[in-house]
C-alpha cells in the first residue's frame, strides 16, 4: 500500500487541477481533420427550378433557400418551429423549414412565397392580403400567404380539422368558416395582432375558389 499524507494528497491534486484548467481545449467542431466530412449536395427543385447546392448535414431547408439560394422572402423568426414565418410548401404541403434539414429534402420538390405568384399575376391570397390589410410589419406575412395558400388546398381536398364538427365525414369548401380558418392558421403567429385582416383575406380568396 502507498502512504500518501494529506499534505501530498492535496498538492498532488492542486497541481492536477491546475494543469486541466490551462491546457488548450479542442472545440468539438475543429477535431475533424477535413470539413468534406461535414458537407454533402443535395438536389433541390425549388420554384420550379432545379437546384445543386452543397451544404452541412446540420443546414436546415430554411438556411439553404436564404444563404444558399438567396430566397430570403422565407423569414427566421423564431428559430424553433413555434412561429410558422419559415413555413413552405415541400411536395405540396406545408413546412416548418426551419425544423427540417436540407438533406431531407434531397430530390423533393419546394415551394416558396417567391413561387406563388404566376409571373406578374399574384395569387389570389396574396391579393387579398393587400386588399383586407392584412399586414403591419410584413415579417410573418411570407409564412401566412404560404400557410393560407396550403390551407385551401387541404380544404378543397376534404381536410377536416380539430375545429371540424364532424371528422367522419369529408370537409366541403362551404364549411370554411371563420373559426375553421383561425384553427387552421393557429401555427402561425403575428405580433402586430392582424389576426382579423389575415382571415378575412382568407375568407375572400376562399370564395374566388
Amino acid at each position: 500500500m502507498i502512504d500518501v499524507n494529506r499534505r501530498a494528497f492535496i498538492e498532488g491534486t492542486g497541481a492536477a487541477l491546475a494543469y486541466v484548467a490551462t491546457a488548450p481545449t479542442v472545440p468539438a467542431f475543429a477535431q475533424s481533420t477535413t470539413s468534406d466530412q461535414h458537407t454533402t449536395t443535395v438536389s433541390l427543385t425549388v420554384n420550379g427550378e432545379s437546384h445543386t447546392v452543397a451544404v452541412e448535414y446540420r443546414t436546415t431547408l430554411l438556411d439553404a433557400l436564404r444563404d444558399k439560394l438567396g430566397l430570403t422572402g422565407t423569414k427566421k423568426g423564431c428559430d424553433r418551429g413555434e412561429c410558422g414565418a419559415c413555413t413552405v410548401h415541400v411536395d405540396g404541403r406545408r413546412v416548418l423549414s426551419c425544423m427540417s434539414l436540407a438533406v431531407m429534402q434531397n430530390g423533393r420538390s419546394i415551394t416558396s412565397i417567391e413561387g406563388v405568384a404566376n409571373g406578374p399575376t399574384l395569387h389570389p391570397l396574396q391579393a387579398a392580403f393587400i386588399e383586407h390589410d392584412g399586414f403591419q410589419c410584413g415579417f410573418c406575412t411570407s409564412g401566412q400567404i404560404m400557410s393560407g395558400v396550403a390551407l385551401l388546398k387541404e380544404a378543397r381536398s376534404g381536410w377536416p380539422s380539430a375545429a371540424t364538427a364532424d371528422v367522419t365525414q369529408p370537409f366541403s369548401r362551404e364549411q370554411l368558416s371563420a373559426y375553421e380558418i383561425r384553427e387552421r392558421m393557429s401555427g402561425n403567429l403575428c405580433r402586430c395582432a392582424c389576426y382579423p385582416n389575415i382571415v378575412a383575406a382568407v375568407v375572400a380568396a376562399a370564395r374566388e375558389g
